[in-house]
């Protein structure tokens, strides 16, 4: 098929699978979140953490990616990267972040906004020990973000670290661990037919969670 911009023009699905009223919001956006984590998780989702992390650079030049959600509590919301990555450097000059959850399947979004600070070494090491060993060794052994000669190049690193680190415990590198994105701002958007989406927002102002809805 040639995909022409009539096509794409006609692309469109109608929404009517949920609603979403400002009574059936939690008072607490992070518990909001939560139920709406818990039911995309249930509905088997294909990854249900996989989120879009938006960065700045100093010059207000955005980025963005798709990282996955490893942790959150009161706090915010928890992943973990390489700290010498795109991502990485980014954070460090301009320590603010927005985030995209996307349940197609459920017609449903979420939009975080927030400040963002690294976790703490134990922390990083905690999960890091968690991780599967290759996973453990790519992250040591991946230069993220810079150019390499070829494919053959990180995999040859991988398996000469891999060899020479046979039966010993892989260490958390320095270079990488969690970060947390503390919310200032969360929008939950549901779809709805003709486009009139449902949309609940939350800001934080004096550590208190203000609701409303906005026009779609």
């Amino acid at each position: 098929m040639q995909v022409t911009n009539e096509f794409l023009q006609n692309l469109r699905q109608d929404y009517k699978s949920a609603t979403l009223d400002e009574s059936d919001v939690d008072d607490n956006p992070i518990t909001q979140f939560k139920k709406w984590l818990d039911h995309s998780i249930d509905s088997q989702i294909f990854e249900p953490n996989a989120m879009t992390l938006a960065t700045a650079d100093k010059a207000g030049k955005p980025n963005a990616r798709i990282v996955l959600l490893k942790g959150i509590d009161h706090n915010g919301f928890k992943f973990y990267t390489n700290y010498l990555s795109q991502k990485g450097k980014e954070l460090k000059r301009n320590p603010y972040a927005c985030l995209v959850f996307y349940w197609p399947e459920l017609e449903r979004q979420v939009r975080i906004e927030g400040t963002v600070e690294k976790l703490d070494k134990e922390n990083s090491e905690a999960y890091f020990k968690t991780r599967p060993v290759a996973s453990q060794i790519g992250a040591v052994t991946s230069p993220q973000s810079q150019i390499v000669p070829n494919r053959a190049f990180l995999e040859d690193k991988f398996e000469d670290f891999k060899l020479k680190n046979k039966d010993k415990e892989i260490i958390k590198p320095a270079h990488w661990g969690g970060y947390v994105v503390k919310p200032t701002r969360i929008e939950f958007w549901q779809g709805r037919s003709s486009r009139l989406h449902d949309r609940i927002n939350f800001e934080l102002a004096k550590g208190i969670w203000t609701k409303t809805r906005l026009a779609p």
